[in-house]
């Protein structure tokens, strides 16, 4: 069941979906049919396109742990027992 990406003829959103043999997917913005296979293009590992993703997540990782950190400050002073 290989997974392609279309954009709708009639709304112009792009999505994925995953295909099943027979199957007619459908936009799921509108509903309609009338849809464009999109080319997908491969991805490509290589040293530095790995170290790129781990400095991207490890910048995400570090922003989600100060939110959660705040929040659970925020948290702590509303809830004096």
């Amino acid at each position: 069941m290989p997974i392609f990406e279309y954009e709708c003829e009639g709304c112009g959103h792009q999505f994925e979906a995953l295909v099943r043999s027979g199957d007619v997917p459908k936009c799921p913005s509108c509903g309609v049919e009338n849809l464009r296979k999109l080319l997908s293009l491969p991805v490509v590992k290589s040293d530095s396109t790995r170290a790129q993703a781990l400095k991207a997540a490890k910048s995400r990782d570090q922003k989600l742990g100060t939110e959660r950190t705040q929040e659970q400050l925020k948290y702590e002073r509303s809830h004096n027992d």
